[in-house]
């Protein structure tokens, strides 16, 4: 995004709307909430870890966590991505946060852009290893989705690899680990 959009994008943020800030989130499971399991050599989705970051760095806004389910995101179906949907449309504030796997979360985005990227501001976000290891990407990625649901307009977000992308112009760069626009 060059300076002018980024200028205009930013003087169109109506303030008050910031000030009174309702954020609501939703987890679906994906590598952000994965466990390493010793015994089995293998990783299994645990509980969501997004709530705790938030915590930990102190944010000043009020936010609700809902879990949907903990899948990884290869896992999920098209009944997956209606719930996600559906409970995105419901949500009581315009500004939501999706933590997501990273192999579908195009996919997704997609679902969600079609119905709610009207009316509300939506940034799906994960990792590309558990939020759990000690270096992680997941703290950053949820940086910079807090900061583009406060001041993105209307539509649907994927942050990820300290970029927000457009769901129509990104896709996951599996040999390089990172996202990319397309």
């Amino acid at each position: 995004m060059d300076r002018r959009t980024a200028a205009r994008l930013i003087s169109a943020i109506p303030t008050k709307s910031i000030t009174r800030m309702k954020l609501a989130i939703f987890t679906t499971g994906g590598t952000i909430d994965k466990v390493y399991f010793d015994a089995k050599s293998d990783y299994k989705v645990g509980e969501p870890q997004i709530k705790s970051i938030l915590d930990r760095v102190g944010v000043t806004f009020p936010f609700d966590v809902t879990e949907l389910f903990y899948k990884d995101s290869l896992d999920m179906t098209g009944a997956d991505r209606r719930l996600i949907v559906d409970a995105v449309a419901a949500a009581d504030t315009d500004r939501v946060i999706v933590t997501h796997g990273t192999d579908t979360m195009v996919e997704t985005a997609k679902a969600l852009k079609d119905r709610v990227g009207q009316v509300k501001t939506v940034v799906l976000v994960g990792s590309l290893t558990p939020a759990r290891f000690r270096e992680t990407d997941a703290e950053f990625n949820i940086g910079v989705a807090v900061g583009a649901v406060q001041s993105l307009p209307f539509g649907v977000y994927l942050a990820m690899n300290g970029r927000v992308f457009d769901p129509e112009s990104v896709r996951k760069n599996r040999a390089e680990n990172r996202f990319e626009p397309i």
